[in-house]
């Protein structure tokens, strides 16, 4: 993904900050939900239509959007008329933890009856709870105050400021 493709929507001072990035790719309402739609298995444009009601030329303009910047490959399926589906990238697909996530989040302020969709475990359909936490140390990372954010190698002077500790 290249910076260009970024820096048309956000404030000129967030360029630096990962949040920022990630919601210019992913953020909108229908982006949100056509990725769901290509997590539950769907590929095809008139799937995808059906599935959202969304007009075809949003759902062209998402689609092109999305396989230009590298989460979804345009494949063709069909020769006679050319027909494409559209599959995840390996970035793609590192978006699902995510989108799961942010479904849970948005579950998790509903009472149990009131859930219309839940996440299960594909094998025994118990109801799971994701969560995040550090590859390394197992620990949920929902604590703000065991874990704070930095300002890393690349950052700027507007960054460092921000994400430096007062001594």
């Amino acid at each position: 993904m290249e910076e260009s493709a970024v820096t048309g929507r956000i404030r000129r001072e967030d360029r630096e900050c990962p949040l920022s990035t990630a919601i210019e790719y992913v953020g909108d309402w229908w982006t949100l939900l056509l990725l769901h739609d290509v997590f539950d298995g769907y590929t095809r444009f008139d799937e995808f239509q059906r599935n959202l009601g969304i007009s075809s030329s949003m759902l062209t303009g998402r689609l092109r959007r999305l396989v230009s910047d590298g989460f979804l490959e345009r494949r063709p399926y069909q020769s006679r008329p050319v027909r494409h589906e559209y599959v995840l990238t390996e970035l793609g697909r590192s978006l699902r933890p995510v989108v799961v996530t942010l479904a849970a989040w948005g579950n998790s302020r509903l009472a149990p009856e009131e859930r219309r969709m839940i996440l299960v475990d594909a094998e025994s359909r118990e109801e799971v709870e994701p969560i995040v936490v550090d590859a390394v140390t197992g620990r949920r990372l929902d604590d703000a105050d065991a874990y704070v954010f930095t300002a890393g190698p690349a950052a700027g002077s507007e960054m460092r400021e921000r994400y430096t500790p007062d001594e």
